[in-house]
């Protein structure tokens, strides 16, 4: 009985201290991602599915649709793919789904939403016949067919000059540049649609390194705050989530070892002190406890031997890698050391794969066993 009590108080000692901080950190506002995009969804963006409606800003909302895309509906233009969320310079970067952005860009409207356009530019449209204008122009192929191609130009002049076409339309579209050397030339229009906002503006706030939240969900007031996901508390928090994913199986194959010992000898003895003989040829591996298999991690010495890498300015990785550390999901730094796995060629936060690769032998993205390997210290 006091092996029973002991465990019952190691156990809770154990989910207060470690579990409780894990689930404060579940409700909190931290960064979400789309499985198959390859930034973070954080402040003023937010996702419904995996974060709470107080952790963006109104109309600020994002979607993981069922192939691990980010979609961001725009109230009066549709639903558009996610490239790209550029959180310091406050842009967002657009694609369409069915890879006819022109087709959309004719009834674009930004009403009702917080952005705009970097740029705008007056481009007319024509439909042209093929046979004269596919050897000398550049065409929309998504709005042409084998009779009639559509062009599209921001010089008045071409599209004035070209007899055989007729003019559909000319109206302002948005670019994410002015361009000064499009004279006699048409574009396919085929480039991202790069937006902005103005509202909230977190520029000086992820300047120094930190990011923008609500100061309470009762207002819409902007405060800077430190990024959760970096410093001492990032190291603290993926020690608790190691800790939480290996101790806590342990653990609990423990505790139900000791249990089946209690019951076991508990009931062997109570036989003994009654009118029940024990029978002497009793297997002896009934209560045999099994042992319990702990997860071993790398020694040392082998974490030591994997390539580390400086991150310069361009913050690039080699091998399969986004901008993002897999195991905190933070954003990459200049200047900050990573390190990578030479078996599978991802990286991570030196101190985040350092602290994981202590406890577990294997990627925690692939989890495929890493094989030793010299590394070297360099930049990128």
């Amino acid at each position: 009985m006091d092996t029973l009590k002991f465990f019952f108080l190691f156990l809770f000692l154990f989910l207060f201290l470690f579990l409780s901080p894990l689930i404060h950190a579940t409700n909190s506002c931290a960064t979400s991602i789309c499985f198959n995009s390859s930034f973070t969804i954080r402040f003023p963006f937010q996702t419904n599915q995996q974060q709470p409606q107080t952790c963006g800003y109104p109309g600020f909302d994002l979607t993981c649709n069922n192939q691990g895309t980010t979609v961001l509906n725009l109230p009066n233009s549709g639903k558009f793919f996610v490239r790209y969320i550029n959180y310091l310079t406050q842009q967002i970067q657009l694609y369409d789904p069915n890879n006819c952005l022109p087709t959309r860009l004719l009834e674009f409207n930004l009403t009702g939403s917080p952005f705009r356009a970097l740029y705008y530019l007056n481009y007319t449209f024509l439909t042209c016949p093929s046979k004269f204008t596919r050897s000398r122009f550049t065409v929309i192929d998504c709005l042409s067919n084998s009779t009639n191609t559509t062009l599209a130009t921001c010089s008045m002049n071409l599209a004035m000059g070209i007899n055989v076409c007729e003019i559909l339309v000319t109206l302002p579209i948005p670019v994410s540049h002015p361009r000064q050397d499009e004279d006699d030339f048409s574009s396919d229009l085929s480039d991202d649609l790069v937006l902005t906002w103005d509202v909230p503006n977190c520029e000086e706030c992820e300047s120094k390194g930190a990011m923008c939240g609500l100061q309470d969900n009762a207002s819409q007031q902007i405060v800077c705050i430190n990024n959760p996901g970096t410093g001492k508390a990032n190291r603290l928090r993926v020690f608790q989530i190691i800790c939480f994913s290996i101790v806590v199986p342990t653990i609990t194959c423990a505790f139900a070892t000791a249990f089946f010992i209690y019951f076991v000898s508990g009931g062997t003895q109570r036989r003994r002190n009654g009118t029940t003989t024990v029978q002497q040829n009793s297997d002896p591996a009934a209560i045999t406890p099994q042992p319990t298999t702990i997860i071993a991690g790398l020694d040392e010495s082998t974490i030591e031997s994997y390539t580390k890498v400086v991150l310069g300015e361009s913050r690039r990785l080699p091998g399969p890698n986004d901008d993002t550390c897999s195991i905190c999901l933070s954003e990459y730094r200049a200047k900050e050391m990573v390190r990578c796995i030479p078996a599978c060629k991802h990286c991570f936060h030196a101190d985040c794969i350092d602290e994981w690769l202590r406890l577990n032998g294997t990627c925690p993205v692939c989890r495929n066993s890493p094989s030793p390997a010299h590394g070297n210290l360099e930049n990128v």
